[in-house]
């Protein structure tokens, strides 16, 4: 019998701006609410409303810290009364096309249990 030959492999590295990236959206409610200004800019209640289970306080960090990455952009309208809406920036909206990717690939290959927003995860 032969001598068996081991090659050696490098270890797979994770690409850091991928890491980066799922270290961002990952965090609780970032993604999905990222998701909820696909239609356009909102108001605070409606994303609220929309996601279920999400405090004001974690909303407005949320919000905060989305438009710190440059990815939603605050406005504020004079009033009266003062209105305050939040809207994709162009950085934001370019990860739409990624989202639904991601969207449709989670509705083929994972099973449903309701929207993530909504899940006590």
């Amino acid at each position: 019998m032969g001598a068996r030959v081991v090659q050696a492999h490098e270890p797979r590295v994770c690409d850091a701006a991928l890491a980066r990236a799922f270290a961002f959206l990952g965090k609780r409610w970032n993604g999905v609410i990222l998701g909820t200004r696909t239609n356009g800019p909102a108001g605070f209640a409606e994303p609220r409303r929309t996601l279920g289970g999400i405090s004001d306080s974690v909303l407005s960090e949320r919000l905060t810290e989305l438009a710190g990455a440059g990815l939603v952009q605050r406005t504020v309208a004079d009033g009266p009364p003062v209105s305050v809406s939040y809207g994709l920036t162009a950085a934001g909206q370019a990860l739409l096309p990624a989202m639904q990717e991601l969207t449709t690939w989670a509705a083929d290959n994972l099973p449903a249990a309701g929207c993530a927003g909504r899940e006590g995860s």
